[in-house]
């Protein structure tokens, strides 16, 4: 089982930037693809931005693309993401996970997950 941890996640004021960051650990060459889902209070965990670990696919939800930037370092076995223009909606838990095959699709087939960090955003 791979085991994530993510950092980074704080209160930020709107229009601001925030970047968090998803440690890999355990058996990271079984990693197919990374992901960032979020969960806000009272809605169910939605997907935000996947990369495959070769990183040449990545893929975004249509409420972050074009402000949120994932990306990895593989030697560090790190996936990270950058969140500009934050606003008030942006805030939930953010949960890093990880899958272990090409589903067809960055936004499906995940089976490690991490215990998740708190993104507060004031408006």
């Amino acid at each position: 089982q791979v085991q994530l941890v993510e950092s980074g996640g704080g209160l930020v004021q709107a229009g601001g930037s925030l970047s968090l960051s998803c440690a890999a650990s355990g058996p990271t060459f079984s990693i197919y693809a990374m992901g960032w889902f979020r969960q806000a209070p009272g809605k169910e965990r939605e997907f935000a931005a996947a990369i495959n670990w070769s990183g040449r696919n990545t893929d975004y939800s249509d409420s972050v693309k074009g402000r949120f930037t994932i990306s990895r370092d593989n030697a560090k076995n790190m996936v990270y993401l950058q969140m500009n223009s934050l606003k008030p909606e942006d805030a939930a838990v953010y949960y890093c996970a990880a899958s272990r095959r090409d589903w067809g699709s960055l936004r499906i087939g995940y089976i490690d997950w991490g215990q998740g960090t708190q993104v507060t955003v004031s408006s």
